[in-house]
């Protein structure tokens, strides 16, 4: 073979595990559904080099590990302690694999109400749009199975938003390539995708024998805005919300960064805050061959949704 080539990097696992896992307390269920993705790195090059697969972890054993642990974990209704907790096990259960690589993607199941006083039922739920709440986990124990370090990721993808007014886009620069016409108010809408990191932190590596009992704090001590704060999602996509419905958009770009400074600025632990944000367009419909003014934006009530080509705003918002 050639010498000129060399494996310089490897990570392999099992993708797209799905798990809906039902928790019971008396006749309240709780139900959360994950799709899971898990990727392990460490001592494994002989596998792909030498054919020798000996220090192979099979991807249906991670998929057995992952369905075994939503059984057992305590933390399995919140997906960022459900992904330490999974990627922890693993990492510590095997003395050849150093890193684990957890993504979680949740879907969105909420109560349906029901009576005269509108109360949730206590086990019927129904799919509460396309939204999805996602977690990405590396759990790190390069340095050694009693220095495990934990980097985690969240967010939400597919929130779609709009608003009818209160968005405009004037001052761009014009040249010979610019047929866009200034707007001082326009239809606004996108589909969010934002994601925001924490800080590393350190887990305690498991002390029983089956490497599954992990330290993590009870919901109700978790420090306000860390990574074990299981509020710091919804209050992530209230501040998101509320600015994008509050602020009168000199573009999207600038409401961008007043969202991400909002959440950095309420949740302690958070060290990052990115988004995504397409443009989703409605363009009026010129009806001026009939007579009829649907292009002034005040009169402008009928529009044709345009899927592509669309304007795709991102940024990253830091803490100082």
């Amino acid at each position: 073979m050639s010498d000129l080539a060399y494996l310089s990097s490897a990570r392999y696992g099992k993708d797209a595990v799905r798990v809906f896992r039902v928790v019971r307390e008396g006749s309240t269920h709780t139900v959360v559904e994950y799709n899971v993705k898990v990727l392990l790195e460490g001592d494994i090059e002989v596998s792909y080099t030498k054919a020798d697969n000996k220090v192979i972890v099979a991807t249906d054993s991670i998929k057995n590990i992952t369905y075994y642990l939503a059984k057992v974990s305590p933390h399995i209704l919140v997906p960022e302690r459900f992904a330490v907790h999974l990627g922890t096990h693993i990492v510590s259960k095997y003395a050849h694999i150093h890193k684990a690589f957890v993504d979680i993607e949740q879907l969105r199941w909420s109560r349906i109400v029901v009576g005269k006083d509108r109360k949730p039922h206590p086990h019927s739920f129904f799919r509460d749009g396309d939204e999805k709440r996602s977690v990405k986990v590396e759990i790190d124990g390069t340095a050694g199975k009693d220095k495990i370090q934990a980097r985690v990721s969240a967010g939400v993808n597919d929130l779609l938003v709009l608003k009818s007014s209160g968005s405009s886009f004037t001052s761009f620069i014009r040249d010979e390539y610019t047929l866009l016409k200034e707007v001082d108010d326009r239809i606004f809408s996108t589909s969010v995708d934002l994601n925001y990191t924490f800080a590393p932190i350190s887990i305690s590596p498991p002390k029983d024998e089956k490497k599954l009992d992990i330290v993590i704090p009870a919901l109700d001590q978790a420090e306000a805005g860390s990574v074990w704060d299981a509020t710091v999602l919804d209050r992530a996509r209230t501040i998101t919300l509320e600015v994008f419905a509050e602020d009168e958009s000199a573009s999207v770009q600038a409401t961008l960064y007043k969202m991400g400074q909002r959440i950095i600025t309420e949740n302690a632990g958070v060290q990052t805050v990115s988004y995504a944000l397409p443009n989703k367009h409605y363009i009026p419909v010129d009806m001026r061959y009939m007579g009829v003014d649907n292009l002034t934006p005040v009169k402008a009530e009928v529009f044709q949704p345009v899927a592509a080509p669309s304007g795709l705003i991102s940024a990253t918002v830091s803490r100082k």
